[in-house]
């Protein structure tokens, strides 16, 4: 006779095991709950109803649409950004590589008195071959990526005025405006466009019409608010539907991990630092053809803004979490700020103050939120 049929006690029936909780579905608002942009989007439509009620000028078209070229400009960098931090890396260098990747491509052409897309052509193997060498470091010393990348930076920001004064005698590049090239590089890199033009070579004018909101789409755009629209659609696409998303992912979680199930974490890093790279090559190229010239002092500082906008859409400072789409969201936040006090008549020198308030508030409501989360689930 057993233990438990002595002692009167029925032993518990046998069960399988429960299902597995990855496989178990989750609600739409606990998936809503969970996405890492949403404290951004909460914080970017808390934001332009408040500049809606305090400026007039705020809902003009041409308000609307300074709101979103400001958004691009620091927008189309933060796509790079926030998939390095995502990857668990940062990049101080990132402000003075638009400004270098800029130079180069103006010095280039003026000084070899070449087409100026031959100089846009040696910047982007130049720029691409600068984020190769960050991400080369990183892996081959093992060094923080802070410290590489501030190196970096100290460095492009010393060849940028060093090599522009003893080329130009100034610290600023040549025009490059009466140059071969130049009109055909600006439509693609600084061009206007007027919305309701685009509209009508697409075929959705007369819709736009029918719903009663041509005059509210009769704005021009600079065409870096469309390529900021594809760079964030191209990133989040890698992010979510492609193997190198899940190792980006998983290499920001924790690189050993990932390297013990086979992700190639060294391949990863560098890429996602020429990355950076890339997005510094463009923004340096909208640069040159937006203005013609470039001051060799441009970008320092706006790797914090870079970064900034990421870490309000959602990415976490020790990686691994994260999205383009936030990122994106954390730049319009920077231009309806950067602009609406403006428009607000109020003292512009207050617009740090509250980049660094909406960094707080959209920081802590994230952290909240995951953690419900973490617990609900």
């Amino acid at each position: 006779m057993t233990h438990a049929a002595s002692s009167g006690l029925a032993e518990p029936p046998v069960t399988g095991p429960g299902p597995d909780e990855r496989l178990s579905r989750r609600s739409p608002l606990r998936r809503l709950l969970g996405r890492p942009e949403l404290g951004a989007l909460l914080g970017a439509v808390a934001l332009f109803v408040f500049f809606s009620i305090v400026a007039d000028a705020f809902l003009q078209t041409s308000s609307f649409s300074t709101v979103l070229y400001a958004s691009s400009t620091f927008g189309i960098m933060a796509v790079g950004v926030s998939l390095l931090m995502i990857g668990g890396e940062f990049d101080l260098s990132a402000g003075v590589m638009v400004t270098s990747a800029a130079l180069i491509a103006a010095l280039t052409a003026y000084q070899l008195t070449l087409n100026v897309w031959a100089g846009v052509a040696i910047s982007l193997v130049l720029t691409l071959a600068l984020g190769m060498v960050n991400g080369l470091l990183y892996v081959r010393t093992k060094l923080p990526s802070f410290i590489i990348t501030l190196a970096t930076f100290f460095m492009l920001a010393g060849l940028n005025l060093g090599v522009t004064k003893a080329l130009t005698g100034n610290v600023a590049s040549d025009s490059v405006r009466d140059m071969d090239g130049f009109d055909s590089a600006r439509a693609i890199f600084a061009s206007d466009v007027r919305l309701l033009d685009v509209l009508d070579r697409v075929g959705l004018l007369g819709l736009a019409d029918t719903l009663g909101v041509q005059d509210a789409l009769d704005l021009r755009l600079n065409i870096t608010v469309a390529w900021w629209m594809l760079f964030v659609a191209i990133a989040t696409w890698i992010l979510l539907r492609t193997r190198v998303g899940n190792w980006i992912f998983a290499v920001g979680g924790s690189a050993a991990s990932a390297r013990a199930v086979g992700v190639p974490v060294a391949r990863v890093k560098i890429g996602l630092f020429m990355g950076v790279a890339f997005c510094a090559w463009f923004s340096g190229m909208h640069l040159v053809f937006a203005f013609a010239t470039v001051q060799s002092g441009e970008g320092v500082g706006n790797e914090f803004l870079y970064i900034i906008c990421a870490v309000i859409g959602g990415c976490l400072l020790t990686g691994g979490y994260g999205s383009a789409i936030g990122a994106a969201i954390g730049a319009f936040i920077f231009g309806m700020a950067n602009k609406g006090i403006v428009y607000a008549e109020w003292n512009p020198d207050w617009f740090r103050f509250f980049l660094g308030a909406m960094l707080l508030i959209a920081t802590v409501v994230n952290l909240i939120v995951r953690r419900r989360v973490e617990r609900s689930s």
